[in-house]
Protein backbone atom coordinates (compact mmCIF):
# COMPACT_ATOMS: atom_id res chain seq x y z
CA UNK A 1 0.00 0.00 0.00
CA UNK A 2 1.27 3.48 -1.20
CA UNK A 3 0.44 6.63 1.41
CA UNK A 4 -1.67 8.92 -0.74
CA UNK A 5 0.57 11.41 0.54
CA UNK A 6 3.36 10.09 -2.05
CA UNK A 7 0.60 10.55 -5.07
CA UNK A 8 1.16 13.90 -7.29
CA UNK A 9 -0.03 16.59 -5.81
CA UNK A 10 -3.07 16.27 -8.74
CA UNK A 11 -3.96 12.95 -8.18
CA UNK A 12 -3.80 13.80 -4.28
CA UNK A 13 -6.64 15.85 -4.76
CA UNK A 14 -9.08 13.83 -6.60
CA UNK A 15 -8.57 11.04 -4.27
CA UNK A 16 -8.96 13.53 -1.16
CA UNK A 17 -12.49 15.06 -3.52
CA UNK A 18 -13.39 11.22 -3.89
CA UNK A 19 -12.97 10.07 -0.28
CA UNK A 20 -14.71 13.53 0.70
CA UNK A 21 -17.94 12.63 -1.17
CA UNK A 22 -18.04 9.38 -0.12
CA UNK A 23 -17.74 10.76 3.74
CA UNK A 24 -20.48 13.54 3.10
CA UNK A 25 -23.01 11.78 1.40
CA UNK A 26 -22.44 8.32 3.36
CA UNK A 27 -22.43 6.39 0.20
CA UNK A 28 -20.69 2.73 -0.38
CA UNK A 29 -18.29 4.98 -2.82
CA UNK A 30 -16.80 8.08 -4.11
CA UNK A 31 -14.99 9.06 -7.14
CA UNK A 32 -12.92 11.86 -9.17
CA UNK A 33 -11.57 12.62 -12.31
CA UNK A 34 -9.66 14.62 -14.18
CA UNK A 35 -10.56 15.96 -16.90
CA UNK A 36 -7.79 17.17 -19.89
CA UNK A 37 -8.60 21.25 -18.63
CA UNK A 38 -7.82 20.40 -15.09
CA UNK A 39 -11.35 20.31 -14.20
CA UNK A 40 -12.37 18.05 -11.51
CA UNK A 41 -15.70 16.09 -11.33
CA UNK A 42 -16.38 14.35 -8.15
CA UNK A 43 -19.34 12.10 -7.32
CA UNK A 44 -20.93 9.27 -5.17
CA UNK A 45 -22.64 6.12 -5.43
CA UNK A 46 -26.26 6.82 -7.22
CA UNK A 47 -28.69 3.71 -6.07
CA UNK A 48 -32.43 5.09 -6.75
CA UNK A 49 -34.83 2.52 -8.13
CA UNK A 50 -34.72 3.46 -11.49
CA UNK A 51 -30.79 4.52 -11.48
CA UNK A 52 -27.98 2.61 -9.85
CA UNK A 53 -24.63 4.35 -10.96
CA UNK A 54 -21.15 3.40 -9.43
CA UNK A 55 -19.69 6.47 -7.57
CA UNK A 56 -17.12 6.56 -10.79
CA UNK A 57 -19.67 6.12 -13.32
CA UNK A 58 -20.97 9.24 -11.92
CA UNK A 59 -18.19 11.10 -11.77
CA UNK A 60 -17.15 10.34 -15.73
CA UNK A 61 -21.39 11.45 -16.49
CA UNK A 62 -20.68 14.51 -14.94
CA UNK A 63 -17.24 15.47 -16.52
CA UNK A 64 -19.03 14.58 -19.64
CA UNK A 65 -22.24 16.57 -19.24
CA UNK A 66 -19.39 19.86 -18.56
CA UNK A 67 -18.12 19.19 -21.72
CA UNK A 68 -14.95 17.40 -20.72
CA UNK A 69 -13.75 15.71 -23.94
CA UNK A 70 -11.26 13.32 -22.32
CA UNK A 71 -9.59 12.72 -19.04
CA UNK A 72 -6.16 12.51 -17.28
CA UNK A 73 -7.19 10.17 -14.32
CA UNK A 74 -9.86 9.35 -12.22
CA UNK A 75 -9.85 7.69 -8.38
CA UNK A 76 -12.32 5.79 -6.40
CA UNK A 77 -12.31 5.14 -2.71
CA UNK A 78 -13.99 1.90 -1.60
CA UNK A 79 -13.93 -0.93 0.43
CA UNK A 80 -13.10 -3.06 -2.97
CA UNK A 81 -9.94 -4.76 -3.76
CA UNK A 82 -9.94 -3.38 -7.35
CA UNK A 83 -11.81 -1.10 -9.70
CA UNK A 84 -14.66 -3.01 -11.52
CA UNK A 85 -14.46 -3.57 -15.05
CA UNK A 86 -17.33 -1.87 -15.75
CA UNK A 87 -15.76 1.41 -13.95
CA UNK A 88 -12.76 0.83 -16.06
CA UNK A 89 -14.93 0.97 -19.05
CA UNK A 90 -16.82 3.79 -17.92
CA UNK A 91 -13.23 5.91 -17.86
CA UNK A 92 -11.32 4.40 -20.93
CA UNK A 93 -14.42 5.43 -23.07
CA UNK A 94 -13.75 9.05 -22.11
CA UNK A 95 -9.91 9.16 -21.31
CA UNK A 96 -8.36 5.94 -23.57
CA UNK A 97 -7.06 2.80 -22.13
CA UNK A 98 -4.00 4.14 -20.45
CA UNK A 99 -5.87 6.59 -17.97
CA UNK A 100 -4.41 6.15 -14.57
CA UNK A 101 -7.53 4.82 -12.16
CA UNK A 102 -6.34 5.15 -8.70
CA UNK A 103 -8.16 2.41 -6.04
CA UNK A 104 -8.10 4.13 -2.69
CA UNK A 105 -9.25 2.71 0.65
CA UNK A 106 -11.77 4.60 2.71
CA UNK A 107 -8.97 6.29 5.15
CA UNK A 108 -7.20 7.37 1.60
CA UNK A 109 -4.55 5.06 1.43
CA UNK A 110 -3.81 4.02 -1.98
CA UNK A 111 -4.03 0.61 -2.81
CA UNK A 112 -3.67 0.08 -6.34
CA UNK A 113 -3.28 2.15 -9.64
CA UNK A 114 -4.32 0.09 -12.72
CA UNK A 115 -5.30 1.64 -16.75
CA UNK A 116 -8.88 1.58 -17.73
CA UNK A 117 -7.52 -0.61 -20.65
Amino acid sequence: MTDSTDLEPEDRKIVTLARSVRARNGVPEGAAVRDETGRTYAAGTVALDSLKLSALQTAVAMAVAGGATSLEAAAVVSQAEAPSAEDRAAVRDLGGPDTPVLLAGPDGTLRTTVAAG
